[in-house]
């Protein structure tokens, strides 16, 4: 997918951070959509479905942490990347922002290099194809690959992006032990900075949404999937 090609929603209650980010940003090619509030990035998101979008965490009127849990019920942009802008210092945790349905956290200030090289990465992982069928059936659930489903008894239950990744990762090898560096090579990538308890939280998640037990913890060494 050409840079011209991908939208990105910017959302910053700070002027010169909307200006010097976004000008970064459209140097690039990318078509940017700009936002001074929560709710009005909600409302933007939902009108142009972008492929990445950037909160800030602290926002007037709804902060960037109930913008990212009402935009993951937006069932068209379960594929969507979010990620968080947080200052340094600031009273953020990484975890609250993976429960939201948050891909990545960016730390400001940061240099235009730097932080489109942080883009880059995480847009690499939107456009990278998945080696999977797109049609997958399974003992009491299937995954639609192409509308980031996963039904159940005739339900449909709508995974946030990584969630639907790291799932059709664990899948794709049945039975494996897959270590928690290949789980973030494969659905992170090597060049995105995630936390410890990133792969924890997405898989708890996964569970309860599913309500399967199929996904087992391997102490000290990672997950593998076990149809039940």
């Amino acid at each position: 997918m050409e840079n011209s090609e991908i939208t990105i929603l910017l959302a910053d209650d700070e002027a010169d951070i909307l200006e010097f980010l976004g000008y970064n940003l459209e140097r690039e090619g990318y078509r940017v959509i700009k936002a001074k509030n929560g709710a009005k990035a909600v409302k933007l998101a939902g009108e142009h479905k972008p492929q990445l979008i950037i909160l800030d965490v602290m926002m007037p009127v709804m902060d960037g942490m109930q913008a990212c849990t009402e935009i993951r019920k937006i069932p068209e942009l379960a594929g969507t990347l979010i990620t968080f802008l947080t200052a340094r210092g600031e009273d953020y945790s990484q975890i609250a922002g993976f429960e939201a349905g948050a891909d990545d956290y960016i730390t400001k200030p940061i240099k235009p290099r730097l932080f489109i090289s942080r883009i880059q990465a995480l847009l690499r992982r939107y456009s990278a194809p998945a080696e999977i069928a797109n049609i997958i059936p399974l003992k009491g659930f299937t995954i639609d690959k192409d509308r980031y489903v996963v039904m159940i008894n005739d339900s449909e239950i709508t995974l946030v992006r990584k969630e639907f990744e790291l799932l059709q990762f664990l899948v794709s090898r049945p039975g494996k032990v897959i270590t928690r560096e290949e789980i973030f090579s494969n659905v992170w990538g090597d060049d995105v900075v995630v936390g410890d308890r990133t792969i924890d939280v997405h898989i708890r998640r996964i569970r309860e949404k599913l309500g399967i037990e199929s996904i087992k913890t391997i102490k000290g060494v990672g997950y593998k999937f076990e149809e039940e």
